[in-house]
C-alpha cells in the first residue's frame, strides 16, 4: 500500500487528495496544514471581509469529508523537517510522517512592508479565512483606511475598505493601478471605480514608514514624499512569501517558489508541488510562470494527483486561468499572463469597456478585459492554441472578436 503525504490544503492540496483516492482506494494519505481549519473558498472571504457573506457557503470541506474518503487531516500542524532521502516529514510535535511520494502545496505567507512600525497592531494581510475574520471585525471598529500594494490582492483590500464604508487612501508606487499589466488609460477606469466606492487613489506614492500610539496601534502611514495619512487600519497585499523553509538542505530547486516542471514533478525524487508555492512550466509560453488564481492551482491539483497516482508522467498541466475583481460596478477579468508582454494591444469601446492583450513573439498570452467579458472564450482560444495574429490585430480588436476571423481552422 502506498503512502502519500501532502503539505497544505488549499484548493491544490484538497484536489490532489481527491484525486488520489479517486485512483488509490487503497492508499494511505495524510493532509498536514497549518491553519486550524479544513479547505475554505478563497475567492469569497473577501466578500465575508466586505460584512456581505456569512461564514457558512465560505466553508467547502467540513471534516467528515475527509474521513468519509479515508483522508487523514491534520490541522493545527507544522511542517519543520523533510527527509528526502529516508522519505519522512517531521511535524513540530515530533510527529514523524512516512511517504512513497510527497507533494508540497503550502502555498505562501503575506510579505511584510520593509518599514519601522508594520508589524504594529491594526496593520492586516489578507489570505486566510482567519484574516477575512480579523479584517472584517476592525473594519466594522474603523474610521479610516490606508491599503497598500497596487496589485490583486490590495484591491480586494481596497474593496473591503470600500464595502465597509471606510474613509480610505490607496497607496501606490507607480502612476496607476497593476501598472505591469495596465496602461494608465485602461487602469483609470479602475481609479473611478475605486473613487465610487470610497477609495482614493494616491499615485507615486508608498509607505516610508508608519505612527503607532503608545499603545503601539497605527493611527497614521507616512509616505516618501513626506505626506501624512491618518488611519486606524491599515491593509498590506505586497506579495507572497513563498513556504518552503522545511525544504532547506534538501536540494530543492526554487526561482521564487518551487520549480515543477509540467508534471508537477520538481527535481527531486518522489516529491511534487502545485498551488501559489510553484514556478512551473508553462506549456503554452513555453517559458516557467507563476500564477496565483484559484482555477490554476485547482487544476493543478487534479493534474498532480493523476501523475503521483500512476507513478509516471500520466499528464501535462496545460491551462488559460483567469481571475476575477468583482467590487465595481463593470466586470474585470484577467486572463493568460498579462504582466509579461513584449507589446501590447489595447482599445476603448466605451468610457467603461477596455481591452488589452499581452503579445509576445507574435502569439497572445495575456489579456485584461474590462466592462465586457464576452470575448474571454475566444482570447483563451487563441492563446491556448498559440495563433500567430500577426496581421490580425485589427481582427483581434474588433468589439465581436470572432476566432474564425483570426484564425478560420479553428471553432470558437
Amino acid at each position: 500500500m502506498k503512502s502519500y503525504v501532502i503539505i497544505g490544503d488549499g484548493i491544490a492540496g484538497s484536489t490532489a487528495a481527491e484525486t488520489l483516492r479517486e485512483r488509490q482506494p487503497d492508499a494511505d494519505i495524510t493532509i498536514v496544514t497549518d491553519e486550524g481549519e479544513a479547505l475554505y473558498n478563497r475567492i469569497l472571504i473577501k466578500e465575508h471581509a466586505k460584512g456581505k457573506l456569512p461564514e457558512v457557503p465560505i466553508s467547502i470541506h467540513e471534516e467528515d469529508w475527509y474521513e468519509e474518503r479515508d483522508i487523514n487531516l491534520e490541522i493545527n500542524t507544522l511542517v519543520v523537517d523533510v527527509d528526502v532521502d529516508e522519505h519522512v516529514v517531521r511535524t513540530h510535535d515530533g510527529e514523524t510522517l512516512e511517504y512513497d511520494k510527497l507533494l508540497i502545496a503550502s502555498g505562501g505567507t503575506p510579505t511584510n512592508l520593509p518599514v519601522e512600525n508594520a508589524d504594529a497592531d491594526g496593520i492586516h494581510h489578507f489570505w486566510t479565512f482567519e484574516d477575512a475574520r480579523e479584517i472584517k471585525q476592525h473594519a466594522e471598529e474603523s474610521e479610516e483606511a490606508v491599503v497598500v500594494g497596487a496589485g490583486l490582492i490590495g484591491v480586494d483590500l481596497a474593496g473591503v475598505c470600500g464595502a465597509q464604508g471606510l474613509d480610505s487612501k490607496y497607496l501606490m508606487r507607480g502612476k496607476c493601478w497593476w501598472r505591469y499589466a495596465l496602461s494608465q488609460e485602461g487602469a483609470e477606469i479602475v481609479h473611478e471605480g475605486l473613487r465610487d466606492i470610497g477609495v482614493e487613489p494616491v499615485f507615486e506614492s508608498g509607505v516610508d514608514h508608519f505612527e503607532v500610539d503608545e499603545g503601539g496601534h497605527v493611527t497614521a502611514a507616512v509616505d516618501p514624499n513626506g505626506e501624512r495619512f491618518d488611519c486606524d487600519m491599515v491593509g498590506v497585499g505586497i506579495g507572497l512569501d513563498y513556504n518552503t523553509e522545511f525544504m532547506q538542505g534538501t536540494g530543492l530547486e526554487t526561482d521564487n517558489g518551487i520549480v515543477v516542471d509540467e508534471y508537477m514533478q520538481t527535481n527531486l525524487e518522489d516529491v511534487y508541488a502545485a498551488g501559489d508555492v510553484t514556478t512551473f512550466y508553462d506549456t503554452i509560453t513555453g517559458t516557467y510562470e507563476k500564477n496565483g488564481s484559484w482555477d490554476s492551482a485547482k487544476e493543478q491539483g487534479k493534474i498532480v494527483g493523476i501523475n503521483m497516482a500512476e507513478d509516471d508522467q500520466a499528464e501535462e498541466f496545460r491551462m488559460v486561468s483567469t481571475y476575477s475583481v468583482t467590487h465595481f460596478d463593470f466586470p474585470f477579468l484577467s486572463i493568460g499572463h498579462p504582466t509579461e508582454g513584449e507589446e501590447y494591444l489595447e482599445e476603448f469601446y466605451d468610457d467603461q469597456v477596455w481591452r488589452r492583450l499581452a503579445l509576445k513573439d507574435g502569439k497572445i498570452i495575456g489579456a485584461v478585459l474590462i466592462g465586457d467579458l464576452a470575448p474571454q472564450n475566444a482570447i483563451k482560444t487563441l492563446i491556448d492554441e498559440e495563433v500567430d495574429i500577426r496581421g490580425k490585430e485589427d481582427a483581434v480588436l474588433a468589439e465581436s472578436l470572432d476566432v474564425s476571423e483570426v484564425a478560420p481552422s479553428l471553432e470558437q
